[in-house]
Formats: C-alpha cells, structure tokens, sequence
C-alpha cells in the first residue's frame, strides 16, 4: 500500500473544528478538482486478501466463479469515498484504488477464497473453468464513514448460485466497521483495508459452508 502524509482537502487541526458540513464542502470541492487534474492521482491503493489458510472445514472438489461484484455509481469507480448522513457521497483527492473498486473487490475475493486451498479451482469470467458455483456479490458500503466517529465501513451482500440451475444456495449480508482514529488517507484505508479483510474472511468461510 502507498504510503505519504495525504489527508483530506486542506485539512488541519483548526479545519477538525469546522462543522461537518462544511468540512464535506470543502472535500468535496478538492474531489472535483483532483478529478480534473491531467498529472492523475500522486498514489494508489489497493486492498488486502484475507489470510484464512488456516480455516477449518471440509475441502471441496467444486470449483467457484467469483462473479463481478455491482455496486452503485458511486461506488463503481476508483474514487475513494468519504460518507456522511445522507447519505452524502464526497471523494479523497489526488488519491485513488488500483482499479475500480469492484474490480479491487473481486480480485481480493478470489485470492481469499484461494488462500484457503478448500476449493478444487476458483476462477474468474473467461478463465475457462467447469463451474459448479457462482460467488455473487454486490457492494453495498466502502468507504469512510465521518457522521460521528470516523470509521472503515465495509458491507457486502453475497449469493452462491447453483451453475448448473440458476438456483440461489444461500445468501446473507457481511458488514465490519473500523475506526480509522482521523480522517487522513492513510488512516482511512487502512481502517477499511481491516474491515474488508474480515468481510473477506466472512464470506470464504461462509462460501465453504454452502458449496
């Protein structure tokens, strides 16, 4: 993960006085700007996979697509973003993910789900796998969330779909929270890089149960 001294917008120890109103404002102002900026974001961030080799279960002789997670256009984009009530969506500057966030999301599931060495095979769309599942999920929260304490917000709802019917096995809901302790960058994604690892964890341990 990049590292360097990134907050949000201007912020300062006089700016933390500023209601957060305005402090949404005045990130929100410097999230247009990085937009526009031709010299492009000055670090990128990606995500962890959860370690769960040492998950305890049955392995499986299946194998697994990890389907593209959907999200909303606030979410489906390499802005890293900022919540408050509303909700109000706003976006860190001059910083962003590896890739779009779903993109992000369903690459670190696939290694999650690897690293537990549970599955015959685990694959992507176009990997030319026999699938027996699918991992369907869709975004439901990343970000951090800054109405009342600051905190890495992640949720995920997950499907498994039988391949060769349609049918959906089971299906459930994954949501950690972390506080971040600021609202600087580095704080902020680290605090979410810990929520979504556990969500990882949740998710491949509940995958194994139902595949």
């Amino acid at each position: 993960m990049s590292k360097g001294n990134r907050g949000l917008t201007g912020m300062t120890q006089a700016d933390s006085r500023l209601s957060r109103r305005a402090f949404i404002s005045a990130l929100g102002a410097g999230a247009v700007v990085s937009g526009c900026a031709s010299s492009g974001p000055a670090a990128f961030y990606s995500l962890q996979a959860a370690d769960v080799g040492g998950l305890s279960g049955r392995s499986s002789r299946v194998q697994v697509l990890v389907a593209p997670p959907r999200a909303l256009k606030a979410l489906d984009t390499t802005y890293i973003a900022v919540v408050d009530s509303g909700p109000v969506y706003s976006y860190f500057p001059n910083v962003a993910w590896a890739d779009t966030l779903p993109n992000v999301v369903q690459n670190k599931l696939l290694q999650t789900l690897q690293n537990t060495g549970r599955l015959r095979g685990v694959g992507l769309p176009g990997d030319g796998l026999l699938i027996d599942y699918q991992l369907q999920t869709d975004i439901r929260a990343f970000e951090l969330n800054i109405e009342g304490a600051n905190r890495g917000v992640v949720e995920i709802a997950a499907r498994v779909v039988n391949d060769r019917n349609g049918r959906t096995v089971a299906n459930n809901v994954f949501r950690r929270e972390t506080p971040s302790g600021s609202s600087d960058v580095e704080k902020a994604v680290e605090a979410m890089n810990q929520s979504a690892e556990q969500v990882f964890a949740d998710i491949a341990a509940w995958t194994l149960r139902n595949v």
